[in-house]
């Protein structure tokens, strides 16, 4: 088991590779990504019961990512973990490379193609009832963003994890408050998320969603029987690059040549800093 250091760095150094990845590119949800690096972190390298070798075993714990646009850092850290050569990312984006915008499951890695919003809960509900039914004793996973709250197969998805009493099932809220058009609640407010899930019969864990140890303890604890469960992670969009913080306009936005090095040097300071702790 990693401690929460070792989870810290590896966070701060998958921001780093994800922010050249987008700056290579020319392209990529930057805003986002930063955003949901904590919570893949804890869940790949702490809670996901699943390894490059295993990704075909009938018995793994799946994860479905349905915010796919942060698909740079679920890139990054799959070829951290082994999934597929870091070297391939140096294609992202490019002619006929298959590490294109969303997630596709001709990666290695990746259970089902993502990015139309609102989706990745209903396929994660029929993934988890069909283990059930299967009697498998696999777990669940599923990362939302708070702006998709706004889409209706949401809650019906919702409605459908407690009446099937999925205590197989996990789903993750990146809670922002920000999408791409600006703060959630003036887009089309979804508030008070955490009442409404109760409603619909999850457990729900409020969390710093950029505390490693607060994840790991959410991811790790035990389901109620029974009962689905909500991680309402409270996050800073453009988490780790100051300037990109809680900016609504960093959702989809590529650093200039100056912004990129002032990331880079900030968080290469976060990087040293937590080296020489």
């Amino acid at each position: 088991m990693a401690t929460t250091k070792e989870l810290k760095l590896k966070a701060a150094e998958l921001r780093k590779a994800t922010w050249q990845m987008i700056y290579r590119a020319k392209t990529g949800h930057t805003g986002s990504d930063l955003s949901c690096t904590d919570i893949l972190v804890a869940l790949y390298y702490q809670a996901l019961n699943q390894t490059p070798e295993t990704f075909k075993d009938p018995n793994r714990d799946r994860y479905v990512q349905s915010k796919g646009h942060a698909v740079e850092i679920l890139y990054n850290v799959l070829a951290d973990r082994g999934y597929f050569p870091k070297s391939d990312l140096l294609t992202y984006s490019q002619f006929k490379s298959p590490y294109i915008g969303h997630p596709t499951n001709h990666i290695n890695g990746i259970e089902l193609n993502t990015g139309s919003l609102g989706h990745g809960l209903g396929l994660s509900v029929g993934i988890a009832l069909a283990g059930k039914l299967d009697h498998r004793d696999y777990h669940v996973y599923t990362l939302m963003g708070d702006g998709e709250q706004a889409e209706g197969s949401v809650w019906e998805a919702a409605m459908s994890a407690g009446n099937y009493q999925l205590d197989n099932l996990t789903a993750i809220i990146d809670h922002n408050r920000l999408q791409i058009s600006g703060p959630t609640v003036d887009v089309m407010n979804s508030e008070p998320l955490a009442d409404k899930y109760r409603a619909f019969g999850f457990d729900v864990i409020e969390v710093d969603g950029n505390n490693i140890a607060e994840l790991v303890s959410a991811l790790t604890t035990k389901n109620t029987p029974k009962r689905p469960k909500l991680i309402l992670a409270d996050t800073i969009k453009g988490k780790g690059i100051s300037f990109a913080e809680n900016q609504a306009s960093w959702h989809h936005r590529v650093p200039t040549e100056t912004e990129y090095q002032q990331g880079l040097d900030e968080l290469d300071e976060v990087i040293g800093g937590l080296k020489n702790e």
